[in-house]
């Protein structure tokens, strides 16, 4: 589980665009049980998303399907990982507001405080 701060300004819509972005980027229909929002999309067994304390941090829990490397070639699975990986990181861009240069040293200040 992994718990994300949304930027000033994106709180207002952050609901939506949590589950718009999972639609959008990945082109699935998000499965809705008590604020928590499913999919199963390429390398993802399962990836859930819900809204955190106060509603400011994106909270994403997921695990992965390593059986891809079973059921297709080596180069085929890595395909599908790298394409999961990137929407993955689009989606957390399109909803926290922060590319990913800005999540790692938003991280970093968070190791920083609690250690």
């Amino acid at each position: 589980m992994q718990e994300y701060p949304i930027k000033r300004g994106y709180t207002k819509e952050f609901a939506t665009r949590m589950v718009d972005g999972l639609t959008e980027l990945f082109g699935e229909t998000a499965e809705e049980n008590e604020g928590h929002y499913l999919i199963i999309y390429g390398s993802f067994k399962r990836f859930e998303v819900y809204t955190g304390e106060k509603g400011k941090t994106l909270i994403v829990d997921s695990d992965s399907d390593m059986s891809i490397f079973d059921r297709f070639t080596e180069e085929e699975a890595n395909g599908i990982v790298l394409d999961t990986n990137r929407r993955f990181r689009q989606y957390l861009e399109f909803v926290t507001g922060y590319n990913t240069k800005e999540r790692k040293k938003n991280a970093e200040k968070a190791a920083k405080k609690s250690a």
